[in-house]
C-alpha cells in the first residue's frame, strides 16, 4: 500500500531520482535516498510545506536534489530500480534515513549538524539529516 499518491510516471521518476544520487552506495542507499524524498512529500513542515507530490519533490526549486542537473538522471528507469521505488511509495523506512528530510555526501566526516539539522547518521557516502520533532513532527509518525 502506498504512503503517498504515486503515478506510473512518479515511481519512474523516483527510481531515476535514487539511482542518479545513490548508485554508488548500492541498494540500500537508493532506498533511503527514497525514504528521505517520500518524507518529504509527506510532511507539511520546513523546506516542504507546498511539496505534495514526487514530482514537485523531484524538481524542487531551490533546496531540490543536484542530480536532476545532470544527464544521468534522465537516463530511463530499469526495472530494478523501479522495484526499489516501489518500496519507498510503500513507506519503507531505512536507518539511517528513517526521518531524514535532507541528505548530503560530504567528502570527509559528516559534520553534526547541517543548516541547523541534526546528523540521523551517515551510510556510505551520505550524511542524514533529520528535523527536531517540535519543528517537525509529522516526519514521526508511523503510516
Amino acid at each position: 500500500m502506498a504512503v503517498v499518491k504515486a503515478t506510473t510516471q512518479d515511481k519512474k521518476l523516483l527510481a531515476r531520482l535514487m539511482r542518479a544520487e545513490a548508485e554508488s552506495d548500492g541498494r540500500l542507499g537508493m532506498l533511503m535516498v527514497g525514504n528521505t524524498g517520500i518524507n518529504r512529500v509527506r510532511v507539511r513542515c520546513s523546506d516542504f510545506e507546498d511539496i505534495n507530490s514526487i514530482q514537485r519533490m523531484v524538481y524542487q526549486r531551490p533546496g531540490g536534489f543536484e542530480a536532476t542537473l545532470k544527464g544521468y538522471f534522465y537516463q530511463r528507469a530499469r526495472e530494478k530500480d523501479l522495484r526499489l521505488a516501489e518500496k519507498a511509495i510503500a513507506g519503507k523506512r531505512y536507518f539511517p534515513a528513517s526521518y531524514s528530510l535532507w541528505f548530503f555526501a560530504p567528502e570527509g566526516d559528516c559534520p553534526p549538524t547541517w543548516f541547523g539539522q541534526d546528523l540521523e547518521g551517515r551510510y556510505k557516502t551520505h550524511c542524514f539529516y533529520k528535523p527536531t520533532y517540535e519543528e517537525c513532527k509529522e516526519v514521526f509518525t508511523t503510516w
